[in-house]
């Protein structure tokens, strides 16, 4: 074989397909977030696709905390946390994530993919006969957490409270399992019903693994998740989250009781055998929390845009995923002309929004997937509808009626 000719081969059938990805080399300035300089395009952008879904990394508590850990402890954790990298910084951030969840405890990893692969992988390879339960549309972290615990996987269908009892109800009552799920699904905003499965979990004795990275910080009274806005916290076995969307930093954690955490941190590989995060990462991602636990002004001007940009996308008939997050997905239905769209707004708006396509999504579904933020001004909104209006005429894609809006 040709190893060079195959990996040619394999991309140009990528760009063919128009499921190519090209990386905008983006430079972000402390203070003038959603915009940034985009160094191999066409300068100055805005960004409205970022995960930095409150603006939380360029905020003056976080770029304090993390400059004064800086300079009071150095750059490196100096290690694994076993060997010589559990800092203050990473016990006093574990405290404040077990805090933010009701939970006994919390434990952190390098990521968010990271802390599902780990925490799901120890939890359902250890445990003797359990059988994992995953919802169909469950991020690929988790897909591979599961899949590495070789343990038996029972897939139910998105969000189907029916399929799932079904396939609990087929096992027998005292076969551990464990039923794993988000809360917001990323791609299409959707929100899954957690009381009802929690409910199932406790008539069939099951734990539980909530997912809540595209929620912490953004929903309930302190950004504790959906869990927390809907009072849902104590029922959960395990909830899962980043440091690295809302929170504005870097780095992945679960939260749960003593024994759990205790039971992951000494068995999983994915914690036992790489380098802690730095203390100054750990130290902003303290502050964040800190600040978002007292202060609803982020996730009340997040709610704004939001909604303000649904209702101009309505205006002008553009198909957009009515959900009741903050994900909006605008739909293209075509991984070409999703390609060309995400093009041409760089090149020619300086809006810099990265299409979605195959294998994110199934195809036939591409879309523009738009997180608006509390720092996205009424301008950069009027920029943003007017650019996607002109295009969605040039590329000929179908309009909602607006006489139905």
């Amino acid at each position: 074989m040709n190893y060079q000719d195959f990996f040619r081969s394999e991309l140009d059938q990528l760009r063919d397909d128009g499921n190519y990805r090209d990386f905008a080399e983006l430079e972000r300035h402390r203070g003038t977030f959603p915009q940034a300089t985009c160094h191999n395009g066409p300068g100055e952008v805005t960004i409205w696709c970022s995960n930095d879904y409150l603006g939380m990394g360029q905020h003056p508590a976080v770029l304090s905390a993390m400059h004064t850990a800086l300079d009071r402890t150095g750059a490196g954790a100096g290690g694994t946390r076993n060997i010589s990298g559990t800092t203050h910084d990473h016990v006093l951030l574990e405290a404040e994530l077990a805090d933010l969840h009701g939970k006994e405890a919390a434990l952190l990893f390098t990521s968010g993919y990271v802390s599902n692969w780990a925490a799901l992988g120890t939890l359902a390879a250890r445990i003797p006969g359990c059988v994992v339960l995953s919802d169909a549309l469950n991020h690929a972290s988790m897909i591979e957490g599961i899949r590495h615990s070789k343990a038996q996987k029972l897939i139910w269908k998105h969000n189907d409270l029916r399929d799932l009892e079904a396939k609990l109800a087929a096992l027998p009552l005292n076969q551990p399992k464990l039923i794993a799920f988000e809360s917001v699904y990323s791609m299409d905003g959707d929100i899954a019903p957690i009381a009802e499965i929690c409910d199932l979990a406790d008539r069939y004795n099951a734990m539980t693994y909530l997912d809540e990275v595209h929620a912490v910080g953004l929903y309930g009274p302190r950004g504790g998740g959906i869990a927390e806005r809907e009072g849902l916290m104590d029922r959960l076995t395990v909830i899962e989250g980043t440091l690295g969307k809302a929170f504005g930093v870097m780095g992945g954690y679960i939260a749960a009781s003593g024994e759990l955490c205790d039971f992951v941190r000494s068995f999983a590989s994915g914690f036992i055998f790489t380098t802690a995060l730095p203390p100054a990462v750990a130290a902003g991602a303290a502050a964040s929390i800190r600040h978002l636990k007292s202060s609803g002004a982020e996730r009340a001007a997040q709610q704004d845009r939001v909604a303000a940009v649904r209702a101009r996308l309505d205006e002008i008939g553009l198909p957009h995923i009515d959900n009741p997050s903050h994900i909006i997905p605008v739909m293209v239905g075509d991984p070409v002309k999703c390609k060309y769209i995400s093009d041409i707004l760089l090149r020619d708006h300086g809006i810099y929004i990265q299409p979605i396509n195959y294998p994110t999504v199934p195809k036939g579904t591409e879309r523009l997937r738009i997180t608006p933020s509390p720092v996205h001004s009424a301008a950069d909104i009027d920029r943003l509808i007017h650019a996607l209006g002109q295009l969605w005429t040039q590329c000929a894609l179908a309009r909602q009626p607006l006489a139905a809006q």
